[in-house]
């Protein structure tokens, strides 16, 4: 199974080229993208069918319960919002959704959170969950450093792109 990382660089080379719909398949997972289509598909060895919902420039999507959202920017991958990840020292490394989903900092309510303020991180320490369409991505860090900085409450809806963690990278 790809992980979350590859398909998002996956999204990226699709987005940037004139490609309009990819298909790719590898150890029995089955990938299908198009421009402009509201969904990706993941067929693991033919044993169910998971739809993600995957809100990329490569890939736009519609949100059903906020119809005024119907497009990502594909010129700034930030959110629009009065962040503090616009004012940050641009040393520091920002972990970001792959995803739009809820954002959850651990994997149950009474369950501790993953990461906090102060804690090390390496390369494949889990951060977070960003919840989509049922299903719940285990989001890494993908650097060794110090998180700085949450910039997100649990419960959180986030979009494709949006800062989450703030990291000081060793």
């Amino acid at each position: 199974m790809l992980k979350i990382q590859e398909i998002r660089e996956i999204i990226k080379l699709i987005d940037q080229s004139s490609i309009e719909k990819f298909t790719f398949e590898s150890e029995g997972t089955k990938i299908k993208l198009e421009k402009g289509s509201s969904s990706a598909q993941v067929h693991p060895e033919q044993k169910n069918v998971e739809s993600v919902q995957q809100t990329a420039p490569a890939v736009q999507a519609v949100k059903q319960e906020e119809p005024k959202q119907e497009k990502v920017d594909t010129t700034n991958n930030e959110t629009s919002s009065n962040s503090p990840a616009a004012e940050v020292d641009p040393s520091l490394h920002k972990i970001t959704s792959p995803m739009v989903g809820t954002f959850y900092q651990s994997s149950s309510p009474d369950a501790p959170a993953y990461v906090k303020k102060g804690d090390s991180v390496s390369p494949e320490k889990i951060v977070c969950i960003v919840e989509a369409m049922k299903l719940f991505n285990e989001i890494e860090a993908e650097v060794s450093g110090e998180i700085v900085e949450i910039l997100v409450e649990d419960g959180q809806l986030v979009e494709y792109g949006q800062p989450l963690f703030l990291v000081k990278q060793n």
